[in-house]
C-alpha cells in the first residue's frame, strides 16, 4: 500500500474508535519514508498512541526522528545477550547494532522501551534471568513471549510454558502483580517500587482470546483478524476501486464481526501455514 492509502485506512478505524496503532513488521524501519508515515499517522484525529515494534538494527539512525514524527512507544525484538545465540536465531550477528538501537531509544527520550524476548526451550530459556537483570539496568520493560506454531519455522521451536517461569521470577525477584499501558495482551509483573516490569504474553499456556482487540493490516492491504485463523479481508482492491470512506467502514464493521472466537494453535497447529515475520507482530 501507498503512504496514502494506509492513512486513509487509519482514518477510517480511528473514526470508528480505534485509538491506538502499532508500526510493524517484517522490519518496518526498512520501508523508505516510514518516519515521515509516522508523522501523517500521529496527527490523526482519534489516533492517541501510535507504536513501533522493530528487531532494532535500524533504530540508532531513526530513534530520534521516529520520536519527533509522534511515535509514543518502541518494541524492540531481542532474544539473547549472547552474539552466538544472535546469529544462530537470526541468522547474523545484529547484537550490537540492536544494543545500539536500544540506547539511541533512551537517548532519544523514549520514557517506554520494550524488550521482547521469545523464550524457547534449550534455546535461550538460560538467559531469561540475564535478561531480567539487563532491562533493569537500562530501565526497559521486558516482555516474555510464548513461541507461537505459525508456519513450519514456527512449529520447529521448542515451546516454552511460560507459567513457572512467571513463579520463578516473582519469587527471586520480589515481583508482585503490575499493569502497563497500552492495552495490549501481556499479563504484568513489577518490582514493588514499580521501577521495573516483565510481562508475559502468553498465547499457548494461557490464551488471552476472549480480550483480544487486535486486527493487522500487511503491507499489500490485507486485514487479518486473527493470528492463529485464516479468517481475512482484502481491502487493497477496494482502496484502487473507488469505496467510498462510507463503503470502507461497512466493510471493517462486517471484517471486525467475523473476528474468531478463540485460535486454535493447540487443537490444529498446522492449520495456519503463514509465518509471524510476514504478519507482523
Amino acid at each position: 500500500m501507498t503512504f496514502d492509502e494506509i492513512e486513509r485506512l487509519v482514518r477510517i478505524f480511528a473514526a470508528l474508535g480505534v485509538d491506538k496503532v502499532r508500526l510493524t513488521g517484517g522490519e518496518p524501519l526498512l520501508r523508505r519514508g516510514l518516519p515521515n508515515l509516522a508523522a501523517r499517522l500521529s496527527k490523526i484525529d482519534g489516533v492517541a498512541d501510535l507504536s513501533l515494534s522493530t528487531n532494532g538494527t535500524q533504530l540508532a539512525r531513526h530513534a530520534e526522528t521516529l520520536r519527533e514524527a509522534g511515535v509514543s512507544r518502541i518494541n524492540v525484538s531481542l532474544d539473547s545477550l549472547k552474539s552466538s545465540r544472535v546469529q544462530r536465531i537470526a541468522g547474523r550477528d545484529a547484537l550490537p547494532r540492536v544494543l545500539e538501537g536500544l540506547q539511541a531509544a533512551n537517548a532519544a527520550g523514549f520514557t517506554l522501551v520494550k524488550v521482547n524476548m521469545v523464550a524457547m526451550r534449550g534455546v535461550n530459556d538460560d538467559e531469561i534471568e540475564d535478561m531480567v537483570m539487563f532491562c533493569m539496568e537500562h530501565g526497559f520493560t521486558l516482555r516474555l513471549i510464548e513461541a507461537m506454531p505459525m508456519g513450519d519455522s514456527g512449529r520447529s521451536v521448542r515451546y516454552l510454558d511460560l507459567q513457572p517461569v512467571r513463579r520463578r521470577l516473582q519469587a527471586q525477584f520480589g515481583l508482585v502483580d503490575g499493569v502497563m499501558p497500552g492495552g495490549g495482551p501481556a499479563r504484568y509483573l513489577q518490582t514493588a517500587d514499580g521501577q521495573f516490569k516483565v510481562g508475559f504474553i502468553t498465547p499457548i499456556s494461557q490464551h488471552f482470546c476472549a480480550t483480544c482487540n487486535r486486527v493487522r493490516l500487511s503491507v499489500d492491504g490485507t486485514l487479518h483478524l486473527c493470528l492463529g485463523q485464516e479468517h481475512q479481508y482484502r481491502l487493497q482492491p477496494l482502496l484502487r476501486g473507488g469505496a467510498t470512506d462510507a463503503e470502507l467502514k461497512q466493510v471493517v464493521r462486517a471484517a471486525i464481526a467475523t473476528k474468531p472466537e478463540r485460535h486454535e494453535f493447540r487443537h490444529h497447529p498446522r492449520k495456519v501455514v503463514r509465518v509471524m515475520s510476514a504478519l507482523g507482530g
